[in-house]
C-alpha cells in the first residue's frame, strides 16, 4: 500500500523507473512516448548527459547556501545567461522553485513597486477569462480557471477577468484577425477606466494561453496593442511565460513573437526541464531601482530560492538550448508535427482546431464542427482521451473545461525539443489510435 498522497485519490500509478530520451519506462519495461512533456516541462527528454553531469559536478560543491547570506556562481551565470536573451529592459532575476512562486512574486513586486513610488492606491490586478497562472493562493486569485477557483473562492482575493484572444471561438465571421485582436485588447482599457482612476496594479496575461484554454496564441497586433493601454494608464504589464517560455513556441522568450517586452515575466517549467524544481521572475531594471532607492528590500522571499543545484541545472539546459540550436528545431519539428496533425486529423469529425506554436500545440475536441458543439462534460472525454493514449504508449495533455471553466475539451502537446521525424510519427500515430477507439465508444 502507498502512502503517498497523490493528484487522484485512486489507483496507484505506474512506477517510474528510467528516463531514455523523450521516452518514460516504467517498472513492467513499458515505454512511454512523452508527448507532452508532462506538463511542458521536459524540454530535453529524460536522460541528457550534460544536465545530469551539471548536477552531479555542482552537488560535490556546494548544493544550498541561504540567500540572506550568499549568492551562488550558478545562479549569478543563470542570471546572466536569462537577461542575455531576455526582452528588452528585463535587467535582474529572481530565483525560485516553480511556475507558483514565480508568480507570486511578480504580484507582490508589483504591489511594492507602486508603494515605493508613491502610489499606495494601485492593487487591482486584472487577467483574463481562462487563464492560468499557478495553484498559491495569489497565482490562483490572479488566474481565470474556475475549475481551480471555485473550491477557494472565499480565500481568494478580489481580481477581474477580460475576454482571452480565443480567436477560434470568438471570432466574428465577418471580423478580420486584426480587428479582432485590437477589439479584445480594448476591453483592457475599459475595464481600467471602469475602476478608480489610478487604482489599477497590473494586468498579468500567459504570453500564449496554456493548459486551461489549450494553447491559444494571440493573433497578431493583439499584445502590442495591450502594451500601448498599459503604458497610458501606469499598469504594469506581467507575461506568464512559465508554460510557453524558454524555448517552447521556438523562441526563448515567446514574447519575442509579439514585438513587445514585459515590465515583470515569469519563466519555470523548461527553465529546468525537469531535472531540478525552478522558476525565474525577471523584471525591469526601473521597478528593481525602485526597491533600491527606497526600502532597500524587497518584502518577499523563499528558503529555497537562487538553490545552487537548481541553478546549475538550468545553466546547463540554457546552454544546451543555445549550443545544439534546439530552438531551431522547435521550429522544424514544430512545423512537422503540426503539418502531420493536420493530415490525420483535418478531417476528422471530433477535431475543430489544431492551433499552436513551435512544440507547443493542441487540438480542440467538439462533438460537431459545423456548430463548434462541445461534448457533454459528463462523458469526461479528456480522462477517456487520456487513459486511452496512455495505454497505447503515448504522454500526452487532455483537459476538460476549455470554453469556460465546464465545457470543451482538448488536447495539449509539447514534446521534447529533441524529437526527430520518427518520434513526429509515432506520437500522432498513437494519438490517433486514442481517438479512433474513442469515437468507437460514443
Amino acid at each position: 500500500m502507498s502512502h503517498i498522497f497523490g493528484r487522484l485519490a485512486g489507483p496507484a500509478l505506474p512506477r517510474a523507473v528510467l528516463g531514455d530520451g523523450p521516452y518514460i519506462i516504467d517498472d513492467a519495461g513499458k515505454r512511454y512516448l512523452d508527448g507532452s512533456g508532462g506538463a511542458a516541462v521536459s524540454c530535453l527528454g529524460h536522460s541528457d548527459e550534460t544536465v545530469r553531469a551539471a548536477i552531479h559536478a555542482q552537488l560535490d560543491q556546494l548544493a544550498f547556501a541561504h540567500t540572506g547570506f550568499f549568492s551562488s556562481a550558478p545562479a549569478e551565470e543563470l542570471a546572466d545567461l536569462l537577461i542575455a536573451s531576455a526582452p528588452k529592459g528585463m535587467d535582474r532575476v529572481y530565483l525560485v522553485s516553480g511556475g507558483s512562486e514565480a508568480v507570486e512574486a511578480a504580484l507582490k513586486l508589483a504591489r511594492q513597486y507602486y508603494l515605493e513610488i508613491g502610489q499606495p492606491e494601485r492593487q487591482h490586478i486584472i487577467s483574463r477569462r481562462q487563464s492560468y497562472h499557478g495553484n498559491t493562493l495569489g497565482a490562483l486569485a490572479a488566474g481565470g480557471n474556475e475549475l481551480r477557483r471555485n473550491p477557494f473562492q472565499p480565500l481568494l482575493i478580489e481580481t477581474t477577468q477580460i475576454a482571452p484572444c480565443y480567436e477560434y471561438r470568438d471570432r466574428a465571421p465577418d471580423e478580420t484577425a486584426e480587428a479582432y485582436g485590437q477589439r479584445v485588447a480594448n476591453e483592457l482599457e475599459a475595464e481600467i477606466l471602469r475602476r478608480e482612476p489610478g487604482s489599477v496594479m497590473c494586468f498579468i496575461a500567459e504570453t500564449v494561453g496554456g493548459a486551461t484554454a489549450g494553447v491559444v496564441p494571440p493573433v497578431p497586433g493583439y499584445f502590442k496593442r495591450i502594451r500601448e493601454i498599459c503604458d497610458q494608464h501606469g499598469v504594469l504589464l506581467i507575461l506568464d511565460e512559465v508554460m510557453c517560455g524558454m524555448g517552447r513556441t521556438g523562441h526563448l522568450f515567446a514574447c519575442e513573437a509579439e514585438g513587445i517586452s514585459a515590465d515583470i515575466l515569469t519563466v519555470a517549467k523548461g527553465l529546468g526541464a525537469g531535472y531540478q524544481p525552478i522558476g525565474a521572475m525577471l523584471c525591469q531594471a526601473h521597478i528593481y531601482d525602485a526597491i533600491g532607492a527606497g526600502s532597500g528590500f524587497f518584502q518577499h522571499g523563499h528558503t529555497y530560492m537562487g538553490h545552487a543545484l537548481a541553478a546549475s541545472a538550468s545553466v546547463a539546459v540554457l546552454k544546451a538550448i543555445h549550443g545544439r540550436q534546439l530552438l531551431t528545431n522547435v521550429q522544424v519539428m514544430g512545423d512537422r508535427l503540426r503539418s502531420a496533425l493536420k493530415a490525420e486529423f483535418d478531417q476528422h469529425p471530433h477535431v475543430g482546431d489544431i492551433r499552436g506554436r513551435g512544440l507547443f500545440l493542441a487540438l480542440e475536441l467538439v462533438e460537431d464542427r459545423d456548430s463548434k458543439t462541445p461534448f457533454d462534460p459528463g462523458l469526461k472525454l479528456a480522462a477517456n482521451v487520456k487513459a486511452r493514449a496512455f495505454e497505447a504508449g503515448l504522454i500526452c495533455y487532455p483537459a476538460s473545461g476549455t470554453i469556460d471553466g465546464r465545457s470543451g475539451d482538448h488536447i495539449l502537446l509539447a514534446p521534447p525539443y529533441i524529437i526527430n521525424e520518427s518520434h513526429v510519427d509515432e506520437l500522432v500515430s498513437k494519438l490517433s489510435s486514442a481517438l479512433t477507439d474513442l469515437r468507437n465508444l460514443l
